[in-house]
């Protein structure tokens, strides 16, 4: 059994990027349209085409979405949504998946990727984490980001989990950011996407459902950065129980 799950994984990994670089070459030229444009008009024309994509893109992969907890975001209100991080499908999932207008934290490099970097120049603040310039320029980026009233994506684990935890360690720059502009902090949990994509695996991929849940925000009012190492493990303990209760 093991022998013919291998034999279908790579089948379905073949099938899969297939199928991406069919849409890469449609979407392309749109893509490219849009990143001509000023903003905000830019990532105003960028979110519904890309949820526009990803509503066929991923039942073609046979990999469906469903959200919960969607009335956890209140009508005109900024969040700093934090997201656990396992799988290199976790932004296909997210980019469409969050409500309203957002952006993402990338390594600069990422723009530099063939066709993808467009989607990245588009929907993220870049950052090259060697300068310390640009990190510093990054994060001034993401208040102005949220001041426009977008919110911020962060993965505050930094890097893909490719351990069994439930999470990896957080870094602190998603909860000084929430502090900074007393934005409230909206978890999210993403279960299934390492079962598509095994960090373990060379070109191996299964189909499976991603559920994509949004839990209570957590305010930061008032808070300081001295309430930073609390903040940061309050969110930690209530997004590794969430997954673990998931699990159960």
């Amino acid at each position: 059994m093991s022998r013919l799950k291998n034999i279908l994984g790579r089948l379905y990994a073949i099938y899969g990027s297939l199928v991406f670089a069919a849409n890469i070459i449609v979407m392309f030229l749109p893509m490219w349209v849009i990143s001509r444009l000023p903003e905000p008009k830019r990532t105003r024309r960028f979110f519904p085409l890309m949820r526009g994509w990803m509503k066929v893109f991923m039942p073609m992969l046979f990999c469906p979405v469903r959200r919960k907890g969607l009335e956890n975001f209140e009508p005109g209100v900024t969040y700093v949504v934090v997201c656990n991080h396992n799988s290199l499908m976790d932004v296909p999932v997210t980019t469409p998946g969050v409500p309203g207008y957002h952006k993402t934290l990338a390594k600069i490099e990422m723009a530099s990727t063939p066709l993808f970097g467009i989607m990245y120049k588009i929907g993220s603040v870049l950052v090259d984490r060697k300068d310390e310039d640009s990190r510093h320029r990054s994060y001034e980026e993401m208040k102005e980001v949220l001041s426009k009233g977008m919110h911020m994506t962060l993965y505050p684990e930094g890097t893909r989990n490719k351990t069994n935890d439930p999470l990896k360690s957080f870094y602190d720059g998603a909860f000084a950011l929430a502090i900074d502009t007393q934005h409230s902090i909206m978890p999210a949990v993403l279960f299934n996407t390492r079962k598509i994509l095994p960090p373990d695996r060379i070109f191996y991929a299964l189909p499976h459902r991603v559920d994509f849940h949004f839990l209570p925000p957590i305010p930061t009012k008032g808070l300081t950065k001295d309430d930073l190492p609390a903040l940061k493990e309050k969110v930690f303990k209530i997004m590794w129980d969430y997954i673990e209760n998931y699990r159960s």
